[in-house]
């Protein structure tokens, strides 16, 4: 009977060891997941401004992300054209560096995906984005949206 219950007891003290070395280990992946999920900074959607007749439905758009990584900054956003009207939305992209203020702009009929990465350092410190929609880059544009 002594054997049995100084089994029964380590048993007992074992299943509480092993909790608890878990637990530090639990712990620690639920805090990496959460600090992956909020290493992604959302921005978005913003819209395209509209006119001749165009309501807010067939607006473009543009919605991502952004994230830092090993010193570098990851932009990954969409843009969309809803309208399919067959003229093309811009998708703009402005940024701020050492150098100097750069800006560039991609056009689609459909959805256009934008990935790019920034090196940290070198005076980078501002990225804007805006989309337009029309017959050249410059129609119904929307407002600049700084996202970082």
């Amino acid at each position: 009977m002594k054997i049995r219950s100084i089994l029964a007891g380590t048993a007992v003290v074992g299943a509480l060891a092993a909790g608890v070395a878990m637990s530090p280990a639990a712990a620690n992946a639920s805090t990496a997941s959460a600090v992956t999920a909020q290493s992604n900074h959302f921005f978005g959607p913003y819209y395209s401004d509209y006119g001749r007749g165009e309501d807010r439905g067939h607006r473009s758009y543009f919605k991502g992300f952004w994230f830092k990584r090993n010193g570098y900054y990851y932009f990954d956003s969409f843009a969309f054209d809803r309208d399919h009207d067959h003229q093309y939305s811009y998708f703009w992209v402005r940024w701020h560096d050492g150098s100097g203020t750069h800006s560039s702009f991609y056009k689609t009929f459909n959805t256009f995906h934008y990935v790019h990465k920034f090196k940290g350092g070198h005076g980078f410190n501002d990225v804007d984005f805006r989309i337009c929609e029309g017959s050249n880059r410059f129609d119904d544009c929307g407002s600049w949206h700084d996202v970082f």
